[in-house]
């Protein structure tokens, strides 16, 4: 007789606790962007980010349309990944950052993809590293990315 059979409460248990883990497998989160319907996935195990938008389609009630991922936005080394938009009204994209090592990118739509710069973190470089300042002043702002 297998175990299963001989503890049907342990294996309801285990199964209570395993099938919701893969129920939360995706986040969403909406663009800041106030003007924009833009919805940003990510797989919370990969990291991987897509997105969509409703469009208008003449004669239809509309359309959506998705943006697979792309440069940088794709599988990366297995992690908690979460999404975070800032609080910029024009700002069309959303960070990417993974909850266990602190790193962070930044993805949005480009060329009809999703794209995210590589990962980075806030802790000092390590010895012999350089510490360059992103482009575009201190805040290291750069274009919306706004398709």
């Amino acid at each position: 007789m297998s175990p299963i059979v001989k503890f049907p409460a342990a294996a309801a248990l285990l199964a209570a606790l395993v099938l919701p883990a893969q129920a939360n497998q995706f986040e969403f989160k909406a663009a800041p962007q106030t003007d924009l319907n833009r919805i940003y996935r990510i797989d919370r195990v990969t990291g991987e980010v897509g997105a969509c938008q409703y469009g208008l389609k003449e004669g239809t009630i509309g359309v959506t349309f998705c943006y697979p991922a792309g440069e940088g936005a794709g599988p990366q080394k297995p992690g908690e990944y979460g999404l975070v938009a800032s609080h910029h009204q024009k700002e069309a994209g959303v960070f990417r950052v993974n909850y266990r090592s602190g790193e962070m990118s930044v993805c949005y739509v480009f060329n009809d993809q999703v794209v995210c710069t590589p990962q980075a973190t806030s802790a000092a470089p390590a010895s012999g590293e350089g510490g360059e300042q992103p482009a575009g002043g201190e805040s290291g702002q750069r274009g919306s990315g706004a398709r």
